[in-house]
């Protein structure tokens, strides 16, 4: 497998593990998975407790550290991008729309739903990935190809959080540039390209501009925010706000892993996911003759 392509997959299931894994020390749900809405939600532990042992699991499973017959890598992926999907849908945007105390207006409101959206669309680009694993058998076969029907907007949604993050630098740049290291200095000018170079990564990855290049510089940036930004603040802070400098890091991580599997998708990716649901039918003319 290539490597790079491989190396996607581990990233990206690593940030799921670490949430899972999170999830299970502080007993409750991060606000990235799920807002304070359902209160009902967070008032009991056993549903963070279930889910954080499922995302280890699962997460587990699509970095290749868990292989078993009856989880396909491929599979996971859907069920993972549909399970945020839903949180979106049921939890984020009600929450927004009608909970939220503070001024929709301002970019920062949004972060944690378009952080979900990203870990959404990661999951159903990396579904890509492994196009030739999912299932194309009788049972659940329904199921998966309705969830691969979600497959093509996961490049769209990780886009909108790329180009949405590198306007916040702009929004909050006397915040962000506070986290770029004192020896690397021109704290302002480094917060700025990195909006710039988000904005223009999300909009032409979106467009499938130069996607192979773009892809890669996104994830070399990312890594390195991931290893000179994130790592040490999460080094300095490992407890501060339930560990946010820990999930950051690996929000990070999650998000390089996902422009490196974009780096090594095809033209079409998300056609081929649908494809190789459906079988030909070639393949069941021959299985009814059997």
């Amino acid at each position: 497998m290539n490597a790079l392509l491989k190396t996607g997959q581990i990233f990206y299931g690593t940030g799921i593990i670490a949430y899972g894994i999170q999830q299970l020390v502080i007993l409750d749900f991060r606000p990235q998975i799920l807002p304070a809405f359902p209160f009902w939600a967070h008032q009991h532990s056993v549903f963070a407790i279930v889910t954080g042992l499922a995302m280890v699991l699962l997460g587990g499973v699509i970095t290749g550290m868990l292989k078993t017959k009856s989880l396909a890598p491929g599979n996971v992926c859907l069920y993972v991008g549909l399970y945020f999907f839903v949180l979106i849908l049921t939890c984020q945007i009600p929450y927004l729309l009608f909970i939220y105390p503070h001024k929709l207006s301002h970019l920062g409101s949004w972060g944690d739903l378009l952080k979900e959206l990203a870990f959404c669309g990661g999951a159903f680009v990396l579904a890509g990935s492994y196009k030739k694993e999912i299932s194309s058998g009788r049972e659940g076969h329904s199921f998966n190809l309705l969830i691969a029907k979600l497959a093509p907007v996961g490049r769209l949604f990780f886009c909108t959080t790329m180009f949405l993050f590198g306007c916040c630098h702009f929004a909050y740049s006397q915040f962000i540039s506070l986290m770029v290291p004192k020896w690397l200095g021109m704290p302002e000018f480094w917060t700025y390209f990195g909006g710039v170079a988000l904005i223009g990564a999300g909009f032409t990855i979106a467009l499938k501009l130069f996607l192979k290049p773009v892809a890669l510089l996104l994830a070399t940036m990312l890594f390195l925010w991931f290893f000179l930004v994130h790592v040490p603040g999460a080094i300095a802070n490992p407890a501060a706000g339930n560990g946010n400098a820990i999930v950051s890091a690996f929000d990070a991580l999650l998000f390089c892993g996902v422009a490196l599997v974009l780096s090594q998708t095809n033209k079409h990716p998300e056609n081929k996911v649908a494809k190789a649901s459906w079988p030909s039918n070639t393949v069941e003319k021959s299985r009814i003759r059997v």
